[in-house]
């Protein structure tokens, strides 16, 4: 059983670090492929293809020129760990005990566009390659052309190996989910959803919440070692709590 998460735009790569503990990204040879694409690239180019404004392309464009293939405690960081946006404000990582990062190691992926799949342990190093970017390339037009089925093929064989039934609890956007072909990876999917109540009364998905409601349902899916499929709709964090009326079998709502 696993859960698979979207990566964050913002990033944090000067907070201590409250583990040792690191990985080596496993599909990194593909990386520098794009990074060799992304460094024929002006910052002028780099702003046009990412709808990013002027003083962030020459920021990536300095990233893509420092990035080395050599992942190590000097130049990287632990995904988890660096990653910084909403999602990962909810997951909090960096409260985990030892045996909670030795947990999510074994049970929580997050998508990349840069990298493909990541363990939350894996280092990486400060970019930003959204998945749903259009980036020609001698495999195609897109990213989800450039991995194909490398990420679902290594997908399905972490799912083979994690603990519990062959289950994927689906906590990514729509954008990076894409690049996962379910058929092929051939596991039952959950795709649970986060609502928060209007002024009216009506549940209605706040993206700003539902990102953060993503985070802390992975961390407690970590926390509490969870092995079933039934048991994830016990999650109750930050107000949520599972509404039966609005669930399907593997769409779960969780209303606040």
């Amino acid at each position: 059983m696993l859960s698979v998460l979207s990566p964050a735009k913002s990033l944090d790569f000067e907070t201590p670090l409250p583990t040792r503990k690191h990985s080596e990204p496993r599909l990194v040879g593909q990386s520098a492929g794009l990074i060799e694409i992304m460094r024929t690239k002006s910052p002028g180019e780099i702003k046009a293809l990412m709808h990013i404004s002027d003083d962030l392309a020459e920021l990536n464009a300095s990233r893509y020129s420092a990035f080395s293939t050599d992942h190590a405690p000097d130049n990287s960081r632990p995904a988890v760990l660096a990653f910084d946006g909403d999602v990962y404000q909810g997951l909090a990582a960096k409260d985990f005990d030892a045996r909670d990062f030795t947990e999510a190691q074994k049970t929580v992926r997050i998508l990349s566009g840069l990298y493909g799949l990541l363990r939350p342990m894996d280092l990486i190093q400060p970019h930003r390659l959204e998945m749903g970017t259009r980036l020609a390339s001698s495999r195609g037009q897109t990213l989800y052309e450039w991995w194909g089925t490398q990420v679902t093929d290594l997908l399905r064989r972490d799912l083979e190996a994690s603990p519990g039934p062959e289950v994927l609890i689906n906590l990514a956007s729509q954008e990076y989910f894409k690049v996962v072909d379910e058929h092929r990876l051939g596991a039952r999917v959950i795709s649970p959803r986060f609502e928060d109540r209007d002024k009216s009364g009506e549940p209605r998905v706040v993206s700003f919440y539902a990102k953060r409601a993503r985070g802390l349902m992975a961390a407690w899916l970590v926390r509490e070692r969870v092995r079933s499929a039934a048991k994830v709709l016990d999650f109750e964090a930050d107000g949520y709590s599972y509404d039966e009326e609005r669930s399907t079998k593997d769409t779960p709502v969780f209303v606040r």
